[in-house]
């Protein structure tokens, strides 16, 4: 069971997945979910279909039992580019495997990528001209013959016992990828310890399915192991950066299962220097309107309820009390649709509160990310708009210390989190410019919370 479900009315009502979702189980489902807590293993029709429902939903996680699947029936594909002391290391961290593939994308130095790989029992695949990460792994995922391909950058250490403890997911059908949890190596500098709670490979200690617009909307393919008959041809080559997210998304649109396993760990070495950093994360931004272009309407830069946002804006406007006066009547109206027998007010507040704030954190989020280039100009005009952005750019980086607590003064991590919320949302403008689009920039209003009933009869 995912730790933020919650369980009402004997057990029979689950709140919770990502997105947010209600079900109301029969007694007979409601059974059988409270055997598999007790260990009991899925069995049957009815079992494996109520627990596909509870799985895509985000509401349990699968514990399969070690199978067929080894180390031999995987190969490893690393790109790498001049990086041949990495390499080394990366090679030297990957374990029992049996066939590793090193793709040297047009290394300015090839002798050294080959001595590195020779002295790891590697293979190597040389392009002539460099094609960038996508097309390096996709050279790769062409000569491999296994079951499974697991793509590793090459600034990636995997941590013992990865590959062990992902393969057993693809006992499941429907699982097209597995990604373990990406962790950055301890640095000094300020951005290292920054970026030690805040990379954006590193999607946390939770596990789920990979959902866009969920909590975990993407993985990237720094560390990555996929079915080779779910990816066809693999990466688009034609993109530079986000070509991990799309090919998720691809195969989440062709109805296959990702699935984000962080007890399986690798570590990534930091970039060296800020300005590194920095240009990264800006690629990274650059990536939003190509990546809404082949996905439309799964890059928005904050997903809303409607009430939610009037609530925001009547508070902004110096109406706290109608502001109020919109969460109660919302709290009153999603009592109205829970199906409970008994505590659905305090359900319903409870619910509305959560939203409400929720959503406040993913505006001050998207002002100074995503919106600072309008936010900034507005504030010089206006106060409303310069009390709002200035309690933005406060609040965001307070709550995300003080959530993380990490080894940072305030201050430093502050400036780190601004200085990242600046480059990206610069990225993401210049994309859209390039793109012609503006479809990434603009919020998305949310449908009411789902409600399914009667599963498991």
């Amino acid at each position: 069971m995912d730790p933020g479900v919650r369980l009402l009315d004997d057990d029979t009502v689950l709140v919770g997945g990502s997105p947010l979702r209600i079900l109301r189980l029969t007694r007979r489902g409601a059974d059988i979910v409270a055997a598999w807590r007790g260990g009991r293993r899925c069995e049957g029709p009815t079992e494996l279909t109520l627990a596909r429902h509870l799985l895509d939903g985000g509401l349990v996680h699968p514990r399969p039992v070690p199978g067929a699947a080894g180390p031999g029936d995987v190969t490893v594909v690393v790109p790498v580019r001049d990086r041949a002391d990495a390499l080394a290391r990366c090679l030297a961290a990957l374990g029992p495997c049996d066939r590793v593939l090193v793709v040297d994308d047009a290394s300015r130095d090839p002798d050294r990528i080959a001595a590195a790989a020779a002295a790891h029992g590697a293979r190597v695949i040389r392009r002539g001209t460099s094609g960038g990460p996508a097309a390096a792994r996709n050279a790769g995922l062409a000569h491999a013959s296994t079951p499974y391909v697991a793509f590793v950058d090459s600034d990636c250490r995997p941590e013992p016992g990865w590959l062990e403890t992902l393969l057993p997911h693809f006992q499941d059908p429907a699982v097209a990828a597995l990604a373990p949890r990406v962790v950055p190596a301890d640095g000094t500098g300020w951005i290292d310890r920054y970026d030690s709670c805040r990379s954006s490979l590193d999607l946390g200690p939770a596990e789920a399915p990979v959902v866009p617009r969920s909590r975990v909307a993407y993985v990237p393919a720094a560390a990555l192991v996929v079915r080779r008959s779910a990816v066809g041809s693999g990466f688009d080559v034609a993109r530079t950066v986000g070509e991990d997210v799309d090919l998720v998304w691809r195969l989440w649109e062709a109805g296959w299962t990702v699935r984000y396993v962080p007890s399986a760990r690798v570590v990534h070495d930091p970039r060296r220097t800020v300005a590194g950093w920095a240009a990264r994360r800006f690629a990274y931004g650059t990536s939003a309107a190509p990546l809404a272009a082949a996905h439309p309407g799964q890059v928005p830069p904050v997903v809303l309820s409607g009430w939610s946002l009037t609530a925001w804006a009547l508070a902004l406007a110096g109406r706290p009390d109608a502001a109020l006066g919109v969460v109660a009547a919302a709290s009153g109206l999603m009592a109205r649709r829970l199906p409970l027998r008994e505590g659905r007010m305090a359900e319903g507040a409870r619910l509305a509160g959560l939203g409400t704030l929720a959503v406040g954190e993913a505006l001050a989020a998207t002002v100074t990310q995503v919106w600072w280039p309008v936010a900034v100009p507005a504030a010089l005009v206006s106060r409303r708009a310069r009390r709002a952005v200035v309690a933005a750019a406060l609040a965001r980086p307070a709550l995300v210390w003080l959530r993380n607590r990490p080894q940072s003064d305030p201050l430093r991590f502050g400036a780190a989190c601004l200085l990242d919320d600046l480059v990206y949302g610069a990225g993401v403008w210049w994309g859209c410019l390039r793109e012609g689009t503006v479809e990434p920039l603009l919020p998305q209003l949310m449908g009411r919370i789902p409600v399914t009933r009667r599963p498991a009869d």
